[in-house]
């Protein structure tokens, strides 16, 4: 016999989903009281919408950052042509940055064609998703519960707190806020098809077939949601209560192709960030598992204190046997205790079950980066102990005098304070260089938030900060690959070319399959003349990594310059299979023909550059030159003179406009008649 559920009044209504609970379909309580609670509920979700809107809307005013959301957005040409059949079959086919979610490269497609590269739209997108995510957290509970207050509470608790930030706020974890919204969608169909016995539910195979689909594309936008077929035993258990009512062997079965869709996604991210290099093989097991059992208590700890809150959390490689001792006695007297209070707090073992479960994925065991844990990765575990926290205070309060009061008072102790410690964390997330200045302040010895300030510094031009900020890097962690490359960018900004050299000798030491620093030495070495050096190190660049847009970009300047004409053309076309946008390949493809002859096609790659670019004053300039030598004086003089519009102290345009303006006025001058 299935336990029966408390209502907000304390009352013991049938299970949610069956005739008489409130929040089930084909309700046959008097349609006033129905109407009532229907209208209760849609009060309470507008409410919670509006509110987690306003409070996450600063958000949308902030820039893209340098940590990552170059490659999802601002750099990534596939990402910036917007939707096309050809990026569409790229996103399911690849495994780039270590994962495989292509519904998350869809959405950033989407939002270039929609917004381009206005980091307002970006970020309005994942604020109005995380918005949806509150809203289908009050459902999902609803449905499962019937209880409007509670339900609404966890899900207030869930939205509002200020590790949804980092979801929220970095326009490059957009795949959190998009997989949270899939999977509780199908959450929510699992609930309306599991809620009632199935010769009450004729629909219920298509909310099974629903819930199934909405898994697949949550799978599709974050493998993180791997854990969901989990949590649906956990539901079943409470409140569905189903352990109770249905056939074991169903429930197995229901499951099946949820494990199947999980073993095999699972498989892929494991493969690319394998591929990717993303996957931390060097860290011992030991060392692993105390992070883990740290990192579950300081998620914990962060959930109830959000203090001191940053991008990056370095990983601690040693900690004090008694740290870790106090770890694991925390989860295992937490654990015990859960199972011994299922009788008569069945929500007890399943929020800290579904904490614990989903957690798992990122949680360290298999080592995916180098953070020893993330705010981002608590955004689906926090429901689990939300759900504890407001059914525990529920069941704390509600037989004492004035507890709905106190209740109530413990609810806004809570909100408040989260809303302004919210819009506090989005403050930090405005630019990069706030971000990772905060980042610094509040660890210790964050060498990726040194290294990604200093670059911050370095495209703003404050080159001597920047370098001070890669040194500092370097020294919380001396084998810091690319702080020693950054510093060596900088260096040769500087046009100290021989240490700059000395830095990049050391990332690849260090790294020796490291591209973008042999890409960087190249560089150095073409700025002194050395052309030969210089194309041996772009060409090691390629090879590392064949899809480098920039090195063959690179490669293909220097092979030019060197007079190897036909490899520069080879190197800009590749470039521009790699990005179709870029303008500069396409004008330095259109010199290499034109040095070759080719007028007429160096003609067509000018054009093709103005096309992606129309303000390009060297382009103009170029196809000017180009047209002149053709004899197409009339076209080239406009494009002499946009291109001194564009560039006033452009002198090579004002000389070559006079020159083909003086050849015009020859050719047109009538001839003077022969003297006798």
């Amino acid at each position: 016999m299935k336990t029966a559920r408390r209502s907000e009044s304390g009352a013991k209504p049938p299970v949610a989903g069956s005739p008489e609970s409130a929040a089930g379909p084909g309700s046959v309580m008097p349609g006033r009281l129905a109407g009532l609670l229907r209208s209760r509920a849609s009060l309470l979700a507008t409410a919670l919408c509006a509110l987690v809107l306003w409070t996450f809307f600063p958000a949308v005013h902030g820039d893209f950052v340098g940590y990552d959301d170059p490659d999802y957005v601002t750099a990534n040409a596939r990402v910036r042509q917007g939707l096309t059949w050809s990026n569409v079959e790229w996103a399911f086919q690849s495994s780039d940055l270590g994962n495989w979610h292509p519904l998350t490269w869809l959405s950033h497609m989407l939002d270039c064609q929609v917004f381009g590269l206005e980091p307002w739209g970006h970020h309005l997108t994942s604020v109005v998703l995380h918005t949806l995510n509150a809203l289908l957290a009050f459902l999902v509970l609803r449905q499962l519960t019937g209880a409007d207050w509670r339900s609404v509470a966890v899900a207030a608790l869930f939205a509002l707190h200020p590790l949804r930030v980092e979801s929220v706020a970095w326009i490059a974890e957009r795949k959190d806020v998009l997989s949270t919204f899939f999977a509780l969608l199908a959450l929510w169909m699992y609930a309306r098809y599991a809620g009632k016995p199935k010769i009450q539910n004729p629909q219920y195979k298509v909310f099974y077939g629903l819930a199934l689909s909405f898994f697949l594309l949550g799978l599709m936008s974050k493998s993180m949601v791997v854990t969901l077929p989990f949590v649906l035993v956990l539901l079943d258990y409470w409140p569905l209560n189903r352990f109770q009512s249905e056939n074991l062997r169903c429930l197995v079965l229901e499951k099946i192709p949820f494990l199947l869709a999980t073993i095999t996604v699972s498989g892929i991210t494991l493969a690319a960030q394998s591929r990717s290099g993303a996957l931390m093989t060097g860290l011992p097991w030991q060392g692993r598992v105390e992070n883990a059992a740290v990192s579950y208590c300081r998620y914990l700890g962060k959930l109830f204190a959000p203090a001191d809150l940053a991008v990056f959390y370095p990983y601690a490689a040693h900690r004090s046997v008694a740290v870790v001792a106090l770890a694991f006695s925390l989860l295992l007297f937490i654990s015990l205790f859960a199972v011994a209070s299922r009788r008569r707090y069945p929500w007890l073992p399943v929020g800290w079950l579904w904490f614990l479960g989903t957690l798992v994925p990122v949680i360290g065991l298999v080592q995916a980066g180098e953070q020893s844990m993330a705010d981002r990765y608590s955004y689906i575990p926090s429901l689990g102990i939300f759900l504890i926290v407001v059914w525990g205070l529920d069941e704390a309060t509600r037989r004492r005098p004035g507890g709905r009061m106190v209740l109530a008072a413990l609810f806004a102790a809570a909100i408040l304070p989260s809303i302004v410690l919210t819009r506090r964390q989005i403050a930090y997330w405005r630019d990069s260089e706030h971000l990772f200045r905060h980042a610094i302040k509040v660890t210790e010895k964050n060498y990726v938030a040194y290294s990604n300030l200093g670059t911050a510094l370095d495209r703003q031009g404050r080159l001597d900060e920047a370098a001070r900020e890669f040194r500092e890097a370097i020294l919380a962690k001396p084998g810091y690959a690319e702080a020693h490359k950054n510093l060596g960018l900088v260096l040769d900004e500087q046009r100290r070319f021989e240490e700059a050299i000395s830095q990049f000798r050391e990332a690849l030491r260090i790294n020796p399959d490291y591209a973008q620093a042999e890409d960087a030495w190249g560089t150095t070495l073409n700025q002194l003349g050395n052309l030969d050096e210089a194309i041996r190190h772009y060409r090691e660049a390629t090879r590392l990594r064949p899809d480098y847009t920039d090195a063959h970009y690179n490669l293909g300047l220097a092979c030019a310059r060197s007079g190897r004409v036909d490899d520069a053309i080879a190197e800009f076309q590749q470039a521009i299979r790699l990005n179709p946008d870029s303008a500069d390949a396409y004008n330095n493809l259109g010199v290499a023909f034109g040095q070759k002859g080719q007028l007429d096609e160096a003609v067509r790659q000018y054009r093709r550059a103005l096309q992606l670019k129309p303000d390009f004053a060297r382009a103009h300039f170029n196809l000017g030159i180009a047209l002149c030598k053709t004899g197409n004086l009339d076209e080239g003089i406009p494009e002499f003179k946009e291109a001194l519009r564009l560039q006033p102290d452009y002198v090579e345009a004002r000389k070559n406009l006079e020159t083909a303006l003086g050849v015009k006025q020859a050719a047109e001058r009538p001839a003077t008649a022969e003297k006798p």
